[in-house]
């Protein structure tokens, strides 16, 4: 009985294995890999690749053994049977007419989908559970279904791994999990790039052809259905397997190979993608334009005086010792401002306290991610290829604002509305010295409204000035990071206090509750004793979209930034191109402060400052310096565009669209202004030369 019970793995294997090592073959032969394999070192990584292969379809085909478990005639039987559908039927009114439920608070298309999936889940049953005569059918159908799936998952991923080795010359790394995030434009790249009806046309006939092959030797095995010690068998047998695959997959991976050529071939292209998913960083030595490296750190540190990575900085006049509280706007475009040309009206506040304040109107954000603009923020340097140094491993102990604020016996909180577990903000912020407030350290009555992110940032805001009136009544000034979370998708928050319903969801609504939020946090913070030995900076963490005509349009990067504090910072305008990684070296330096940084950022009031800004995604690192965005991207490419501001009745500082023409006689000196700038980065990450 259990043999035969294998029957459906060991045919979706064995295709798995056919597919896997027929790629592997076309990958020894295939004109991008520029090594010559000798017969025994072929045999080698076909070897080891079809061991990884074997341990990873085990892994795979944890859905595949859930299905079977849950196959079963008894659930059906009275009463089991009526509750069951009855549970079904209840979960699918929630999801579809309760409103407000759990799911809609996530917001997009994922409530839908819930709603279809649990509606689906309940007719399945309904019909299996009152036409038992039907029974088999269904069942016949649905395992048909799953086998499809699981065999098009195969064709489809060797067809993107043979796409991807085409173009990178490796397995999947973290522009695999870039094209994940950035589905639109790999879509619009796919369409333009292949003849997609074709290509899929020929995916979906192979599949069929296969499901059917494969459906037909064992369908025969769903007649008879094992019983729950059968079951309890299996089921165990497969948790130690899935055990000893998750042992030899990372031992696989360790076997050293002469080139790196044979390493890629032999792994397996999921645990590479796992791996870039969890590990959130591209190579940037692998894949981008590169120099001599201490030519790139000469070049990048000539900017500073110094010009060395570690520096002192010694303003003349005293240390004035405020207090320091930088709240970053979650989602905040300079386009909402009607200072940048809005007519909307929806952010009166911020646009009435920029007028007294030090305003930054020609301010970059380095990316499109919350987690991004917290490490501009708090690291002050430039972005780098993959995920945000948030969400990676070696992400503590590094020089940070909060370490510099610290060495001064300042109080240092990170604040945030939501549970900061999420986008490893937690682990990120504690790990370098900040003490975090979050939802976690809410009691029920200080909750007045909150959704999936996190409280209002009204609430946030009231207990923002509670944590700072508890700081304040020691003998140390506070520094505090505040994270609004209320500007973003699905947009919810308490009835009437603007003229725009929180039923609506709308990002106007948002961003105007955000300001009518922040307007309440200053008529709070105004009546404290602490209030006026206090330097607020008011900034977005990015913009509200990124997507546009080019890899890096200016304008989705624009964003807001202001310095208030009342009776100590004059009102202007600061027009020069600056960074967000600029702005908390600037702020100390209006501080006067005196330390050995680190800091990759500017002040901007300092004589050396040189106008420019680092603006990136995942893949694409920008420079946008004298009138010029230069881009280095993936396999060594150069774009460059100059920059010509469109015609506008808004004065110059806050002309907001530019045309990105590209440059046909790229200006070699800003590409090795940018090159060396990424390089310089991404060494000093890896070599820990960023840490304190």
């Amino acid at each position: 009985m259990y043999g035969s019970k294998l029957k459906p793995y060991l045919y979706l294997g064995l295709f798995y294995g056919i597919v896997s090592m027929t790629l592997r073959i076309i990958f020894i032969f295939h004109p991008i890999t520029t090594v010559d394999f000798g017969i025994w070192e072929s045999l080698k990584i076909l070897f080891i690749g079809g061991l990884s292969d074997v341990f990873v379809f085990i892994l795979a085909s944890s859905i595949l053994a859930l299905y079977f478990l849950f196959l079963s005639d008894s659930k059906y039987k009275k009463p089991f049977g009526y509750l069951i559908f009855g549970l079904f039927l209840l979960a699918f009114i929630y999801t579809a007419f309760v409103p407000g439920n759990i799911f809609k608070q996530y917001g997009g298309f994922f409530p839908e989908v819930v709603m279809i999936f649990i509606g689906l889940k309940t007719l399945l049953f309904g019909l299996m559970l009152f036409l038992p005569t039907k029974r088999t059918g269904i069942r016949n159908i649905l395992y048909f279904i799953t086998l499809f799936l699981y065999v098009l998952l195969i064709i489809f991923n060797a067809v993107s791994e043979y796409f991807f080795w085409n173009e990178f010359g490796v397995r999947y790394n973290f522009i695999a999990v870039d094209y994940l995030i950035y589905t639109n434009e790999v879509i619009g790249n796919i369409m333009e790039s292949y003849p997609v009806v074709p290509l899929f046309s020929a995916i979906l006939t192979l599949a069929l052809l296969v499901t059917w092959f494969i459906y037909k030797k064992t369908k025969k095995e769903l007649l008879s259905l094992p019983n729950i010690t059968q079951k309890i068998v299996l089921v165990a047998s497969f948790i130690i397997l899935c055990g000893l695959s998750l042992m030899m997959i990372p031992q696989l991976s360790k076997i050293q190979t002469k080139n790196t050529f044979a390493e890629e071939i032999q792994a397996n292209g999921f645990p590479k993608f796992y791996h870039a998913f969890t590990q959130n960083e591209l190579d940037y030595f692998q894949f981008y334009p590169t120099m001599n490296q201490e030519t790139a750190e000469q070049r990048f540190l000539q900017q500073f005086q110094p010009p060395t990575l570690s520096r002192s900085i010694a303003p003349e006049n005293p240390e004035i010792r405020k207090n320091v509280v930088l709240i970053s706007v979650e989602s905040l475009s300079a386009e909402f401002l009607e200072h940048y040309g809005s007519t909307k009206k929806i952010m009166p506040f911020l646009d009435s306290l920029a007028e007294k304040s030090l305003m930054f109107t020609n301010l970059y954000a380095t990316g499109n991610r919350t987690v991004r603009g917290l490490e501009a923020l708090t690291l002050c340097i430039p972005p780098t290829a993959g995920e945000s140094l948030v969400k990676r491993e070696n992400n503590k102990n590094k020089f940070s604002t909060g370490s510099v604020f610290k060495e001064k016996g300042y109080q240092v909180k990170f604040l945030y509305g939501g549970y900061s577990y999420f986008d490893n903000m937690e682990d990120f912020y504690k790990g370098n010295g900040y003490e975090i407030v979050d939802r976690n350290n809410f009691k029920p009555e200080e909750i007045t409204f909150a959704n999936v992110w996190g409280v209002s940032d009204e609430d946030m805001a009231k207990k923002a000035v509670m944590e700072m009136n508890n700081d304040s009544k020691s003998s140390k000034p506070f520094f505090h990071h505040w994270m609004t979370v209320s500007n973003h998708r699905p947009f919810t928050y308490p009835e009437g206090r603007i003229d725009i319903p929180g039923t609506v969801k709308s990002r106007d609504g948002g961003v105007k509750y955000t300001d009518y939020a922040l307007r309440q946090f200053f008529k709070m913070a105004k009546k404290q004793d602490w209030y006026k030995n206090t330097v607020f900076i008011i900034i977005a963490d990015h913009c509200a979209s990124s997507a546009g005509k080019t890899e890096l349009p200016m304008d989705k990067y624009r964003i807001p930034g202001i310095v208030f504090s009342e009776g100590f910072i004059e009102p202007q305008k600061f027009e020069k191109t600056m960074s967000q990684i600029d702005v908390m070296p600037t702020v100390l330096g209006l501080l006067n402060f005196n330390y050995q940084s680190k800091f990759l950022g500017q002040d901007v009031f300092t004589e050396h400052f040189q106008p420019k800004a680092y603006i990136a995604t995942y893949q694409d690192l920008g420079l946008i310096k004298d009138n010029h965005l230069t881009i280095i991207s993936p396999t060594n490419k150069i774009k460059q565009y100059s920059l010509s501001l469109q015609k506008s009745d808004l004065p110059s500082a806050f002309k907001l669209y530019y045309d990105e023409i590209p440059v046909k006689n790229i200006q070699r000196n800003l590409v090795e202004d940018c090159v060396s700038t990424y390089q310089s980065v991404s060494y000093w990450l890896k070599e820990n030369k960023l840490n304190k």
